[in-house]
């Protein structure tokens, strides 16, 4: 469930449902206390960048944020 004051990344750790490299994303930031929780979708692909996540995971991000922005 999705609230006008979510921030992206809060957002997307709301979608437990989530497949492929989204679902894969979501469980690993679940774990992760410097993951940018209250971020945006560019503080997220930020800190993947610098993690050195692999490129499906950015790529997950911008499906979720069109998805999250369409939500808005």
């Amino acid at each position: 469930m999705q609230t006008e004051t979510d921030a992206f990344g809060t957002w997307m750790l709301k979608q437990p449902d989530a497949r492929g490299a989204l679902g894969e994303l979501i469980a690993a930031a679940a774990k992760d206390r410097a993951f940018p929780r209250n971020g945006s979708a560019d503080d997220v692909r930020r800190y993947l960048s610098e993690s050195m996540a692999p490129g499906e995971m950015i790529d997950a991000v911008d499906d979720a944020e069109a998805d999250w922005r369409n939500l808005q």
